[in-house]
């Protein structure tokens, strides 16, 4: 059975960093993160390929989020620094046993559950 665990939401101050998780149950994937605001649709935010390990950010994160992976650990993380108010929302990983990188929620076939990041003043 397929498993993706999210940790490490919480609540954090606008300017601080959080670092969320997603754990994996299989190896060779490729992994994004997308997040999904009170009343928005679900967007892209990072993911990261199998193979060479090629990262692809959101323009809204990018030079603020980082993501990257522990292959011998079947995870991915993404530190998040700079957070603003905008930020928060829901944040899912999604994987893709294909390893390649995507950007679109269909082309991902297992997520997880969620978890939630708020941004306050």
């Amino acid at each position: 059975q397929v498993q993706l665990a999210e940790s490490g939401g919480g609540t954090v101050q606008a300017g601080g960093s959080l670092r969320l998780s997603c754990k994996v149950s299989f190896s060779r994937y490729a992994l994004g993160w997308f997040r999904q605001a009170p009343g928005k649709e679900r967007e892209f935010v990072a993911a990261i390929s199998w193979s060479d390990g090629s990262t692809y950010y959101a323009d809204s994160v990018k030079g603020r989020f980082t993501i990257s992976r522990d292959n011998a650990e079947n995870t991915v993380h993404l530190q998040m620094s700079s957070l603003k108010l905008e930020d928060t929302a829901v944040y899912y990983c999604a994987a893709d046993p294909s390893g390649h990188l995507y950007t679109y929620e269909h082309e991902y076939d297992y997520w997880g559950q969620g978890t939630q990041v708020t941004v306050s003043s």
